[in-house]
């Protein structure tokens, strides 16, 4: 067990995800020691304890090393003042913890200090204020000690982003998430709202009703913004009959005017829910881009982790889709599944180049605290640091090679080898939304059962959120609550977005 004991509360979520980083599979345990003492809070002194192994690292932060480094805020405004010195406070003592960490076991982090889930949204800020590329990267390496390849890596994802949202006018605008959270059968790593077809197949069309009714109320709301943007996730929407699908369909074009949009993804995800109908209706109803996620292309990996699908439906879901014209096809695939080495990787790699998709995402696998691999993780080998991270750089040479370019990049606790998730995808064919709510540029009208809107202001720059119940049961019950959540929200706050 590692125990972490801080003086007061104010970092421990910047320790915390840190220390966990080194120690992967060690349980950490945090020990507040709170005080009112404002200048010991201040100077957070911690102590990390590797309790198992008898050694210990004791780190403490003097008042005046802190405000030392202040000096070079001294001339800004009181209020920005206090966020600025708590940002100064909290790198600071980020990279100390990690110097004592690396000392202590001798390991470096792929991303440095760097332990939330939009490591690009720094880079990206400051390439819009026009900072010098080379000033960026040594500000990932110097202040958050950055690898050079992770900073290599960001820079070039944030360009891209850079390249693409200037080409829109991204705050003029908004876009609508709507969540279909059924799926065929429930994946050993999954932790998203979804619920087996099989167990809750009953409920589609009584949900269908209650969403339809969001959808409607969506209609009505940010009518001095246009719709850039419309992304129907899960679960797996085709998990819905060729019926269901069609009516869904049918009351968006109705309500939502997606032909307006830049952008309309449907994720088809799991192959053993795709039919040649459902893929004829898609298009007739305008939905431009479409994911086929074979996760891997191993059989036995699909067998362990739940898929119950055959590779060889990979492969016909997807020659469907060409056959029903379908030019913007991603595959998701996931490194660091049970029982899968950097050769198992490499075979799904060549199988995925067989078939040519226009873009690939690569997922690390990560332990999330709800899914049933983390339950019973015991039960299951997956890849460590090293094998991890070969992996990794197995996926970016083969898109370097392929022609896919990185333009997108988002991380989660808990992943293999401390790594991120990649989009990569060829010129012409990102995704624009992914791009819009991995850097929070956007506000997102979000409607379903588990969604999550969320509100830009960015003349304020800050974010709210307005949360969709997850029980499935809840949300048939509560629908209206649900819009008048969000129409309350809006009717204060509407003329700021």
């Amino acid at each position: 067990m590692i125990q972490i004991k801080l003086n007061g509360d104010d970092y421990e979520n910047d320790v915390y995800p840190l220390v966990k980083a080194f120690y992967p599979e060690e349980e950490v345990k945090v020990i507040r020691q709170n005080t009112d003492n404002a200048i010991i809070k201040e100077s957070v002194t911690i102590t990390v304890d590797t309790v198992d192994s008898s050694l210990c690292v004791r780190a403490d932060t003097e008042e005046r090393q802190l405000y030392k480094e202040e000096a070079r805020v001294k001339e800004a405004e009181a209020e920005r003042d206090i966020l600025v010195r708590k940002k100064i406070i909290r790198n600071h003592l980020k990279r100390m913890v990690y110097r004592c960490l690396n000392s202590l076991t001798g390991k470096e982090l792929p991303w440095g200090t760097l332990t939330g889930i939009r490591p690009t949204k720094i880079l990206l800020e400051k390439l819009e204020a026009g900072e010098a590329k080379e000033d960026i990267y040594r500000y990932m390496t110097e202040e958050y000690y950055c690898s050079e390849k992770k900073a290599e890596l960001s820079l070039t994802v944030a360009g891209r982003e850079n390249e693409l949202l200037k080409d829109m006018d991204y705050q003029n605008g908004y876009s609508i998430y709507i969540g279909i959270p059924f799926c065929p059968s429930t994946c050993l790593y999954c932790s998203f709202t979804s619920f087996s077809i099989e167990k809750y197949g009953k409920l589609v069309e009584g949900y269908l009703d209650a969403l339809m009714k969001e959808i409607q109320y969506a209609s009505t709301v940010l009518k001095n913004k246009k719709l850039t943007s419309l992304y129907i996730g899960g679960g797996t929407p085709t998990t819905l009959s060729e019926g269901q699908l069609n009516r869904l369909l049918s009351c968006i074009d109705d309500y939502l005017n997606p032909s307006a949009a830049m952008e309309y993804t449907v994720e088809a995800g799991r192959p053993d829910s795709i039919t040649e109908e459902k893929l004829k209706l898609l298009k007739a109803h305008g939905v431009g881009r479409i994911s086929i996620n074979p996760q891997t292309m191993r059989q036995r990996t699909l067998d362990l982790i739940g898929r119950r699908h055959t590779v060889r439906q990979i492969e016909e879901a997807f020659a469907l889709a060409r056959k029903t014209g379908h030019d913007n096809i991603n595959m998701d695939i996931i490194i660091g599944l049970p029982g899968e080495r950097k050769e198992d990787v490499e075979y799904t790699l060549e199988e995925i180049r067989k078939l040519n998709p226009e873009s690939l995402t690569v997922h690390t696998l990560a332990l999330k605290r709800a899914s049933r691999l983390n339950v019973k993780k015991e039960e299951y080998e997956t890849a460590d640091f090293a094998e991890a991270s070969k992996m990794a750089w197995l996926t970016a040479d083969f898109a370097q090679k392929e022609g896919y370019r990185p333009y997108y990049l988002y991380r989660q606790k808990n992943m293999a080898g401390n790594l991120e998730n990649t989009g990569y995808a060829r010129m012409g064919k990102e995704g624009l939304y992914n791009i819009l709510i991995m850097e929070e540029k956007q506000t997102i009208v979000a409607l379903g059962a588990g969604a999550q809107s969320k509100f830009v202001f960015h003349d304020q720059n800050r974010i709210e959120r307005v949360e969709n119940v997850k029980s499935l049961k809840d949300y048939l019950e509560r629908v209206d609550e649900m819009i008048e959540r969000k129409k309350s929200f809006l009717a204060e706050n509407e003329h700021l977005l």
